[in-house]
């Protein structure tokens, strides 16, 4: 018998459809905070800010590292479309932990030419990378 609070997720991104199946929860940041969807939510759209991205299935919770998108959040259905996610052996650790290095010397050196919304993003999406990981 199929669950009622089931909902269809598809996440795409510019290479390939990430995900597709039926969901009872999302969850992932966005440029408002974080956001738990479920079956019947407000019909809306959302900006998607870097983060853990948590999908609940019937058997169990998948995380992600989810960096960057929108997101069209019907009743029964939810579209994110993101520049890039990843499932965890997808990421190179030692990359990750290089990237956040370098984002907390740059948001640390506070330069005039340090663009520091970028250090900052760039801090977001390897301390994304790292949680999924552990």
């Amino acid at each position: 018998m199929a669950d009622n609070n089931l909902f269809s997720l598809k996440i795409i991104t510019p290479d390939r459809v990430f995900y597709k199946g039926e969901v009872s929860m999302v969850e992932f940041n966005t440029t408002e905070g974080e956001i738990g969807i479920l079956k019947k939510h407000v019909p809306t759209t959302v900006i998607v800010s870097p983060g853990i991205l948590t999908i609940t299935e019937e058997d169990g919770q998948k995380e992600a590292a989810l960096h960057a998108g929108f997101a069209e959040i019907l009743q029964d259905e939810v579209v994110i479309l993101a520049e890039i996610v990843e499932w965890p052996d997808e990421i190179d650790e030692n990359r990750a932990l290089e990237a956040k290095r370098r984002a907390e010397e740059r948001l640390h050196s506070k330069t005039p030419e340090t663009d520091l919304m970028r250090a900052e993003t760039a801090l977001a999406r390897a301390m994304a990378r790292i949680h999924v990981l552990k």
